[in-house]
């Protein structure tokens, strides 16, 4: 059985040639004697027509829909009004249909995926990634695969494949744990980046280092999260911010351009993260549109209304014209992230009416300038502690994007930088301090001086997050390589040097003896493929993904072991009270 080619590979070059072609009958129509068929293989549909009088027509007769078929024919151009552009100009007068795989009624029409419960398509996974969408995600993450590989080869990065079983180390979320047989009582873990490792290479003088890294991470899942997914991990030796961000920025404009044809422009524009979160409510800011808060802290400063005049912070955001509705449910989202509520006015000619209006006749002029509201507009506000309400805010800009449609307006992608993070952050349910990356990544060095000082809260971590229409697709930093850095961050995160080596001992071991200047980062690449592709989850471009739920529906896991593996392995399992 040899084909001629793909259905999606022909064209006008083969008008009059007789084809043989291979692929599933998505759909069969009988016409007045004739049978139609539509035969779809991975690259795309084309029609076939089975005439009466033909040999094939008693095998077609028998078709049903995802039979698996092989048809040979002449193809030729559709009559002119049947015409719709593309493979539905053409068709192929069948002289042969052999059936080469009968299927059983799918469970739910494929041309219909989309409005099919998610757990009808994840349970028949193998017949969802039959539609033609989901073949293109497929070929889109595979294509990005190669484009990546083929930058980072010729930039002199190594591909080098790190452990899948290692041991368990505070990394931010839980770990997945593997109980080992061999010794009893003990257990791997999962890893969740291979971080530790990564940086062991660049002691080791492989220098420029990635890999396509499988990870795994016991949280709470959402649209663009999995239990496992994938990294594109890289670590770099010898290099400054700067240098990170140059290659990373380079890789990414070539990987747009090769799978997609768009052109990123360069350089990406940066933002700290003071900025982002004081301008837009987020460290990963979608900047498609230009819609940031207006700071009027000052205005209300000691004054009389008594919500604005004590608080730390006072920000507004001018919105088009909103109905009580509208402010309702925008009030909802605020409080859903941290706000006890959503103050609002509206402009209305030179001055300002309903919500809060009565409280700010005094500060309306100045408000309508700072603000450039238009006249029917809404200016919203959150107020009180600095994080708090700027996040709530923030929340609320996403809001209003959804709902006006603001993104449509924009570039298709937006890249930026987020970077000085804070190094540290503290913990209110611990009462400590604790990191906000992960504890290897390095200081600017002027803040240095501020590690176990009351100004702790103000180091600024050489860090950076590559954001994509409102995404974290990326993030990384400089590493610690002095062991008397590191020696301070463990202590300001309350790590004494026994726990400190009682849990990092081997990689701390390591950084003794003679450690590279280093720096790296990795892609959330299902994230990130899940934005270049325009679907809505990344479990749209992951072949096999679980549930919200962390289940895999098609293959039942996970599920129960027996008696005698958990014996083996020395693991009894309590039952749920």
């Amino acid at each position: 059985m040899r084909r001629t080619c793909y259905i999606g590979e022909l064209n006008e070059a083969f008008v009059g040639r007789t084809v043989t072609l291979q692929g599933w009958a998505s759909r069969r129509r009988d016409l007045g004697g004739l049978i139609f068929l539509e035969l779809r293989d991975r690259s795309g549909t084309v029609q076939v027509e089975v005439e009466p009088n033909a040999p094939a027509f008693a095998e077609a007769d028998t078709v049903r829909a995802e039979d698996v078929l092989e048809v040979e024919g002449r193809f030729q151009p559709r009559p002119e009004g049947q015409r719709k552009g593309g493979l539905a100009d053409y068709e192929v007068i069948a002289s042969r249909v052999t059936v080469l795989s009968r299927a059983k009624t799918p469970p739910f029409e494929l041309d219909k995926g989309e409005g099919v419960a998610e757990e009808i398509r994840l349970k028949y996974r193998y017949l969802d990634l039959r539609r033609p969408e989901m073949q293109r995600h497929l070929r889109l993450r595979s294509r990005a695969m190669a484009a990546v590989t083929a930058f980072l080869d010729a930039a002199g990065f190594v591909q080098v494949e790190t452990p899948m079983l290692t041991r368990s180390t505070p990394e931010g979320a839980r770990d997945f744990l593997v109980p080992s047989r061999l010794n009893p009582g003990e257990f791997y873990a999962l890893p969740q980046s291979p971080q530790l490792f990564k940086q062991l290479l660049m002691i080791a003088g492989v220098d420029r280092y990635y890999q396509f890294a499988r990870c795994f991470r016991d949280e709470d899942l959402r649209a663009d999260r999995q239990p496992d997914f994938t990294q594109l991990d890289m670590e770099m030796s010898f290099v400054t911010q700067d240098d990170v961000l140059d290659v990373q920025e380079r890789l990414l404009a070539h990987v747009f351009r090769e799978v997609l044809g768009e052109a990123l422009p360069l350089p990406f524009p940066r933002l700290s993260y003071r900025e982002a979160m004081d301008r837009y409510g987020s460290d990963k800011p979608d900047l498609r549109f230009d819609l940031s808060f207006v700071d009027v802290t000052d205005l209300f400063r000691g004054g009389e209304f008594k919500a604005f005049a004590d608080a730390e912070t006072v920000k507004v955001l001018a919105a088009p014209e909103l109905t009580r509705k509208q402010i309702d449910e925008l009030e909802r989202v605020a409080k859903h992230n941290g706000a006890k509520g959503l103050a609002w006015l509206r402009r209305e000619g030179a001055g300002v009416g309903g919500g809060i209006s009565r409280f700010v006749s005094e500060q309306a002029a100045e408000l309508i300038e700072r603000t450039g509201v238009a006249p029917g507009g809404t200016l919203l506000f959150a107020a009180g502690e600095w994080k708090r309400a700027v996040t709530a805010l923030g929340a609320v800009r996403l809001a209003l994007r959804d709902l006006f449609h603001l993104a449509a307006a924009g570039p298709r992608f937006h890249v930026s930088w987020v970077v000085d993070f804070p190094q540290l952050e503290f913990d209110e349910e611990s009462g400590g301090w604790t990191y906000m990356h992960h504890p290897f990544t390095a200081p600017h060095p002027e803040d240095l001086p501020l590690f176990g000082t009351d100004r702790q809260g103000e180091i600024r971590a050489q860090a950076y997050d590559l954001v994509l229409n409102g995404y974290e697709v990326g993030g990384g930093s400089i590493r610690i390589h002095d062991p008397e850095v590191q020696a301070k961050m463990f202590a300001a995160i309350g790590l004494s040097e026994q726990e400190a080596r009682e849990k990092f001992g081997f990689f701390l071991e390591a950084l003794a003896y003679g450690t590279p200047p280093h720096g790296g980062i990795a892609w959330g690449f299902d994230r990130l493929i899940m934005v270049m592709s325009g679907a809505t989850s990344i479990r749209e471009v992951i072949a096999f993904p679980k549930n919200n739920r962390g289940a895999d529906l098609m293959a039942g896991a996970p599920s129960p072991v027996s008696p005698a593996q958990l014996a083996e392995l020395g693991i009894s399992v309590q039952a749920e009270a």
